[in-house]
Protein backbone atom coordinates (compact mmCIF):
# COMPACT_ATOMS: atom_id res chain seq x y z
CA UNK A 1 0.00 0.00 0.00
CA UNK A 2 1.53 3.34 -1.00
CA UNK A 3 0.90 6.56 0.85
CA UNK A 4 0.60 9.92 -0.82
CA UNK A 5 3.29 12.45 0.02
CA UNK A 6 2.17 15.21 2.38
CA UNK A 7 3.86 18.51 1.55
CA UNK A 8 4.26 21.34 4.07
CA UNK A 9 4.93 24.95 3.07
CA UNK A 10 7.82 26.84 4.58
CA UNK A 11 6.78 29.48 7.11
CA UNK A 12 8.97 31.93 5.15
CA UNK A 13 6.95 31.46 1.96
CA UNK A 14 4.58 33.99 0.46
CA UNK A 15 1.16 34.10 2.08
CA UNK A 16 -2.00 32.34 0.92
CA UNK A 17 -1.82 30.35 -2.29
CA UNK A 18 1.31 32.11 -3.46
CA UNK A 19 3.46 30.08 -5.85
CA UNK A 20 6.77 31.42 -4.51
CA UNK A 21 7.37 28.93 -1.76
CA UNK A 22 9.46 25.95 -0.76
CA UNK A 23 7.69 22.81 0.37
CA UNK A 24 9.09 19.91 2.38
CA UNK A 25 7.88 16.35 2.91
CA UNK A 26 9.20 13.61 5.18
CA UNK A 27 9.38 10.15 3.65
CA UNK A 28 10.78 6.91 5.00
CA UNK A 29 14.46 7.62 5.58
CA UNK A 30 14.55 10.85 3.55
CA UNK A 31 13.39 14.43 3.26
CA UNK A 32 12.04 15.83 -0.02
CA UNK A 33 12.12 19.48 -1.12
CA UNK A 34 10.40 21.22 -4.02
CA UNK A 35 9.30 24.64 -5.23
CA UNK A 36 5.54 25.01 -5.48
CA UNK A 37 5.76 26.47 -8.99
CA UNK A 38 7.66 23.35 -10.20
CA UNK A 39 6.09 20.51 -8.19
CA UNK A 40 7.48 17.75 -10.44
CA UNK A 41 11.09 18.73 -9.63
CA UNK A 42 11.93 17.18 -6.26
CA UNK A 43 15.23 17.04 -4.37
CA UNK A 44 15.63 14.10 -1.99
CA UNK A 45 18.15 14.15 0.86
CA UNK A 46 18.84 12.38 4.11
CA UNK A 47 18.02 14.26 7.29
CA UNK A 48 21.75 14.72 7.93
CA UNK A 49 22.30 15.95 4.38
CA UNK A 50 19.52 18.52 4.68
CA UNK A 51 20.89 19.72 8.04
CA UNK A 52 24.34 20.16 6.46
CA UNK A 53 22.83 22.14 3.57
CA UNK A 54 20.94 24.44 5.95
CA UNK A 55 24.10 25.01 8.04
CA UNK A 56 25.98 25.88 4.85
CA UNK A 57 23.32 28.29 3.56
CA UNK A 58 22.55 30.00 6.86
CA UNK A 59 24.40 33.35 7.16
Amino acid sequence: MSQSTVWQKSSFSGGGDSSDCVEVAATQGAVQLRESDEPDTVITASGAGLAALIRHLRP
